[in-house]
């Protein structure tokens, strides 16, 4: 029974589960919709800071190797692998004709479409934040207009705009614009937490990616030499 035209002496109840089950049922729809939302924007969170604390710690190591000048192999997982095989790839493919700077300039794009493709893939998901960031509030604000002209119905017909019979259903149509904010400001402050995180990772890849390049440039440099003599 719809709250507005419920007797005047009925107990309504205002907790969130009863704001939940006297509401309309298109503004039930728009919550469950809003939940799932938040849902699925929370496992993304949970599933980007457990790789991204990974992605840091590969970082982290890949720069320690380069800086220390440690031996390459290209094997294993991870973006820091995967960087280097794209590296070495590059490194084995040998151009008599090109110079240092030209060979240095083709293993460092190696190893940089390598990394974007790694950067694509933790940013994947990231979309889902900023689209539920920047529509839960307008989904929830419907669900809230819906709600509220079915009150103003309601009380057409009951001829009642008594505050015990007005509030109710008010409570219950604001309810969805409180679950919107609720999934929409996590989201976006999720969101410029994470895409802040991929771009300082993919920075720390990019400074070791120019040193590194340089290292394999100048390396086949002194074996082409080498092999000259």
């Amino acid at each position: 029974m719809d709250p507005i035209s419920a007797p005047a002496g009925a107990v309504h109840d205002l907790s969130f589960l009863g704001l939940f089950l006297q509401a309309d049922p298109i503004v039930k729809g728009v919550m469950i919709l809003l939940v799932v939302a938040s849902i699925a924007c929370w496992t993304v969170v949970f599933e980007k800071v457990v790789r991204l604390a990974k992605a840091k710690r590969q970082a982290k190591a890949f720069e320690a190797l380069v800086r220390s000048g440690g031996s390459l192999d290209g094997k294993g997982t991870g973006i820091s692998a995967h960087v280097v095989a794209a590296g070495l790839d590059a490194w084995r493919d040998q151009d008599p004709t090109e110079t240092r700077a030209e060979r240095r300039e083709r293993i460092e794009r190696a190893m940089r479409g390598a990394l974007g493709l790694e950067v694509k893939r933790l940013k994947g998901g990231l979309n889902l934040l900023a689209t539920s960031g920047s529509t839960a509030p307008f989904v929830g604000l419907f669900g809230t207009v819906w709600g509220i002209m079915n009150s103003f119905s309601s009380i057409a017909k009951s001829q009642d705009t008594s505050l015990a019979v007005v509030a109710p259903g008010i409570a219950e149509a604001l309810f969805a614009t409180a679950i919107g904010l609720v999934v929409a400001i996590p989201a976006v402050m999720a969101y410029n937490k994470l895409t802040s995180d991929v771009g300082r990772i993919q920075s720390a890849f990019t400074a070791c990616i120019a040193v590194l390049g340089n290292r394999l440039a100048r390396e086949r440099s002194l074996q082409s030499r080498a092999a000259a003599e």
